[in-house]
C-alpha cells in the first residue's frame, strides 16, 4: 500500500501548503479561484465523459448507480461527516464539510485511483498511484487555499478507498480490461461534471450517490451485457 500511503501524505502536505497560502488571500480572490476551478473541473469531466465507446452502457450504469446510491444514502453520510467536522473545528475554519466532500470526490473518482490500486495489488507496481499523488498534491494546494482545512481530511477516505482496492486485487489477482477502463473513465467524467456544477453553485447534485455507477459499469463490461 505504498502508493496509497504516498497519496495520503501528498494530500495532507499539499493541503498544509494551501492553508498557509490561504491566509494572505482576500475573500473575493478565493471566490474567483473557486469559480475558475469549477470551470476547469467541468472541462476535464467533459473530456473524460466523451471518451466512452458505449454511451448506452454508461447511461445505464449512471441510472442504476444513482438508485443504489440513493438507497445507501452515501451523500448523506459524507455530508453528515463533513458537518460534524465543521461543528467540531468551529467557524474559524469555514465550511470544513464542503472542502472535505468536494476533495474526497475529486480524489476518489477516476481511473487512476482504481487502476493504480489494482496494479499495486497485483504486481506491486505503484507507479500510477505515485503519479496520482503528485497531481493530488497540487490539486490539494489549490483546493485548500480556496476551501480550507476540509481538503486535508479527504486524505483519510482516499487511503481507505485505494487501500481496500489494493488488498482486494492482491487477494483476487484480477486485472481490469482496457474497455472497462475506458467506460470507467467516461462514468467518472460525468460524476466530475456534477462536482463542477456543485462548485459553481449552479445546481446541487448528490454526486456521492452516483459512486455505485463505477463498479456497476466495470461489472457490465466484464459481463459483456451491452
Amino acid at each position: 500500500m505504498n502508493g496509497s500511503l504516498t497519496n495520503f501524505l501528498a494530500i495532507v502536505i499539499g493541503s498544509g501548503i494551501g492553508l498557509f497560502i490561504k491566509r494572505g488571500i482576500p475573500e473575493r480572490y478565493k471566490e474567483t479561484v473557486m469559480q475558475s476551478l469549477g470551470i476547469a473541473v467541468g472541462i476535464i469531466g467533459l473530456k473524460m465523459a466523451l471518451s466512452s465507446e458505449n454511451m448506452i452502457l454508461v447511461i445505464l450504469s449512471i441510472a442504476i448507480g444513482a438508485v443504489c446510491g440513493e438507497c445507501l444514502k452515501i451523500q448523506q453520510a459524507l455530508d453528515h461527516f463533513g458537518a460534524a467536522l465543521t461543528h467540531r473545528l468551529g467557524d474559524r475554519y469555514g465550511d470544513v464539510g464542503r472542502g472535505f466532500v468536494t476533495a474526497t470526490l475529486v480524489f476518489c473518482i477516476g481511473a487512476m485511483a482504481i487502476v493504480g490500486s489494482i496494479q499495486e495489488g497485483i504486481n506491486g507496481d505503484s507507479s500510477i498511484l505515485y503519479a496520482k499523488s503528485m497531481l493530488d498534491g497540487i490539486i490539494a494546494i489549490v483546493f485548500a487555499a480556496a476551501m480550507g482545512i476540509g481538503v486535508a481530511f479527504a486524505a483519510i477516505p482516499v487511503l481507505f478507498y485505494q487501500g481496500m482496492i489494493t488488498i482486494c486485487a492482491s487477494v483476487s489477482g484480477e486485472a481490469i480490461s482496457q474497455s472497462a477502463i475506458t467506460e470507467l473513465t467516461a462514468v467518472g467524467g460525468i460524476l466530475i461534471i456534477g462536482i463542477s456544477l456543485n462548485m459553481l453553485e449552479l445546481k446541487l447534485i448528490r454526486v456521492a450517490n452516483l459512486l455505485p455507477s463505477i463498479p456497476i459499469v466495470i461489472l457490465f463490461v466484464m459481463m459483456d451485457l451491452i
